[in-house]
């Protein structure tokens, strides 16, 4: 492993050991997906059914915040386990200083550790990102993250910079509760695969207050817009996918 690989995983560490703690809250989650028009190299088109399990996990903690996921995705070429770990370190409470300006309410050290695991061959891989995150205060969303990451690429891909943008906007439409929530990643090119850009975006009703009031199960779909998927030039990917999702 490079210097920089065994830097970035001791960062990821670090701030995952210094944001563990009693969570202030915290959330679990599964969801289940199904679309037909997942972009696949192994054919190089995007007309390909998948199903995915996903299983979140997400806090909100004394010194920082936690979020992990892992995708189990199974189609006709492969079955694969994606995860991701991403905890981020909050400057503002480690200094006890409110690092607020115009709609940035905290700054923070982001980290994230990327992994697959995948019986098509040479698709495993471990990656570890590091960098700078913000907490954004913008109206009527229930969160706004911005973080800028430099990621340690392992199997010889090179080393590339990465912008994420998560948010969440719930809204009502007469009694009917509603969550419009996803991410936005965009990575740099680099000598050896093109740019990329990963919108995906949840449009979710929460049919689970007909059943309790504490019962968040949410019936939706989530659309999925992916230019160059895995840094392949042309393959593009725009899929919409059945959805239901648990909170536990």
């Amino acid at each position: 492993m490079k210097f920089n690989q065994v830097l970035a995983a001791t960062v990821v560490a670090t701030t995952a050991a210094l944001t563990q703690a009693a969570p202030v809250w915290q959330d679990f989650s599964i969801t289940g997906l199904y679309g037909e028009n997942y972009a696949h190299p192994a054919n190089g088109e995007d007309n390909n059914q998948q199903t995915t399990i996903t299983a979140e996990y997400a806090a909100k903690l004394t010194y920082g915040d936690f979020f992990a996921f892992a995708d189990r995705a199974n189609n006709d070429f492969e079955n694969s386990t994606y995860f991701e770990i991403s905890p981020r370190l909050s400057l503002g409470a480690v200094t006890g200083q409110k690092l607020e300006f115009g709609p940035i309410k905290d700054v923070l050290i982001a980290t994230t550790w990327e992994g697959n695991s995948s019986n098509s061959p040479g698709a495993d891989f471990n990656n570890y990102l590091y960098g700078i995150g913000f907490d954004l205060a913008i109206p009527y969303f229930q969160y706004a993250q911005l973080n800028f990451y430099k990621a340690d690429n392992e199997k010889g891909t090179d080393d590339d910079y990465q912008m994420t943008v998560t948010y969440g906007v719930p809204f009502k439409v007469g009694a009917e509760e509603f969550l419009v929530d996803g991410f936005l990643d965009w990575s740099t090119a680099e000598e050896d695969h093109a740019s990329e850009l990963n919108w995906t975006t949840q449009w979710k009703w929460n049919v689970g207050k007909h059943i309790s009031p504490e019962t968040r199960l949410y019936l939706g779909v989530e659309h999925s817009v992916w230019n160059n998927k895995y840094g392949i030039k042309g393959m593009d990917q725009n899929d919409v996918s059945a959805l239901i999702k648990y909170h536990f």
